[in-house]
This record gives structure tokens, C-alpha cells and sequence, in this order.
């Protein structure tokens, strides 16, 4: 295991482990463990950060969208809880550099391997639960999925702004909103920044921990500023739900 990786990943997931033990086992693929029996594989801190994972996330959509029925609730669950989005924080954040790997593993790109990476991000929650207890756990799944949960609670009205505006758009400037993205920081902890066009005007800007939710934020910004400037009756006014801070969302 790479001392420089584990240290970049223990950085990026903003938890300074007490025992970095935790971290390491939950970094050993079985591969490895095939070629050396006397070490354990992260097997089991993935059963385990599985059920961490899925309890902090209903818990918090629970509190957060107080007036959507247990069927939605379950769709923005079932939005980050599986292993194409776990896979996909796991890149950003690098655990394929600090994986241990059997040599045909690693030979064969285990590194980016999906499956690997979504078992290896469980077991790390796992790891940061063991280490911290569940406030630490909890903070960090919300630190990693906290953007995409807003992205998925988005529908038709509500909280989906790029819809609203494409509407108000469509019907007041007969032309579509165009998206500018830019991306800032290193590839595991990067921040999006978006501007939002519309007749060639930047009507809005707006920032987030994905290229999505940047836009979210951008496309609100300037339905907001350009609403004011439309009769009360051809406005949509559905108000975006209340997030677990009190505010509105701005997913």
C-alpha cells in the first residue's frame, strides 16, 4: 500500500483516523488476501459500511423531505446508495490508488474496476465508523453524497430549477439556457462552477461538488432574478422543499 496514497485518501475524506489500521483493512482487496491467507479482506467492513451507508442516508432524506411519501423517498435513496454512484466517489476521491491488490488484480486494472471501487467505498465508511463512531461516519456520507441526494430529490418543479428555467425560457426568450462549467481543485476534492446563458446574457452563476449540481445552482440563481421580471400568472411559484438546515434546497 502506497504511504502517499493513503495519505491523500485520509485527507480527502477529512477524517483523521485515531487507528489507521481501520483505513488499511478496509482497503484490502481478496485478490491479495488469495496470495496471502494470513490477511484479512475487507469483506466484512463492506457488510458493515453497507448498513452504515444506507441507515445515514435514510435518516437524513427522512428529515429532509418531510413532505414526500416513503415511495419517493426510497427513489432518492436508491439514487446514491448503489454501486455505480459509490464507484463513481470512490474515483473522485482516489481509493483506487490506495487499494492492496493481488498482482493479477492489479495487473488486469483493478485499480478502476467498478465493482472493486463501490465494495472498497463501503468499506471505508465502514473504517471512518469504527474509527469515529457513527457522528464521524454519518458527517463523511453526507460530505460525499451530500450533492447527489439534492440531485436526486429533484423532479418536475420542486426542486429541479433547470427545469423551471428551460420553461421560463422556452416561453419568455423563445431560446434555451446554454451551461459554462469549470471545474477547480484537485481531481479528489474538486469544486464545479456554472454559468447559465440565456439570449447570450449570463443570467446566473452558481457552484457544487458536481458538474450537476453546479448547474442546479446556476439555473436557480437566475430563475430567481428573472422571475420578478414575469406576471404573477405565468409564473411557476412551486416552492423547493425544505432541506435539513431549515433552508430551502438548492439542488
Amino acid at each position: 500500500m502506497g504511504v502517499e496514497a493513503l495519505a491523500r485518501l485520509e485527507a480527502a475524506l477529512e477524517h483523521e483516523f485515531t487507528d489507521e489500521g481501520h483505513l488499511e483493512h478496509a482497503l484490502v482487496h481478496r485478490s491479495f488476501c488469495a496470495e496471502h491467507p494470513e490477511v484479512e479482506s475487507n469483506e466484512r467492513m463492506e457488510f458493515l459500511g453497507d448498513a452504515v451507508l444506507g441507515l445515514s442516508v435514510t435518516v437524513h432524506v427522512f428529515h429532509a423531505y418531510p413532505d414526500l411519501p416513503e415511495g419517493e423517498l426510497a427513489k432518492i435513496r436508491a439514487s446514491v446508495v448503489n454501486a455505480e454512484v459509490l464507484a463513481e466517489v470512490a474515483s473522485e476521491h482516489e481509493v483506487g490508488a490506495a487499494l492492496v491488490l493481488g498482482k493479477g488484480e492489479d495487473a488486469s486494472g483493478g485499480r478502476s474496476k467498478p465493482s472493486i471501487l463501490a465494495d472498497a467505498m463501503e468499506a471505508v465508511i465502514a473504517a471512518v465508523y469504527l474509527d469515529g463512531g457513527w457522528d464521524a461516519a454519518d458527517a463523511l456520507v453526507l460530505r460525499l453524497l451530500g450533492d447527489r441526494i439534492r440531485d436526486g430529490a429533484a423532479g418536475p418543479g420542486g426542486d429541479d430549477y433547470k427545469t423551471r428555467l428551460q420553461e421560463l425560457a422556452a416561453r419568455e426568450f423563445d431560446q434555451l439556457p446554454r451551461y459554462q462549467v469549470r471545474a477547480e481543485g484537485p481531481d479528489h476534492s474538486k469544486r464545479f462552477f456554472a454559468k447559465v446563458s440565456i439570449a447570450g446574457v449570463v443570467r446566473g452563476e452558481g457552484d457544487g461538488r458536481s458538474k450537476k449540481h453546479a448547474e442546479q445552482a446556476a439555473a436557480r440563481a437566475a430563475w430567481q432574478r428573472l422571475v420578478p421580471d414575469v406576471s404573477d400568472d405565468e409564473r411557476a411559484p412551486m416552492p423547493a422543499r425544505v432541506g435539513a438546515d431549515g433552508g430551502d434546497s438548492n439542488a
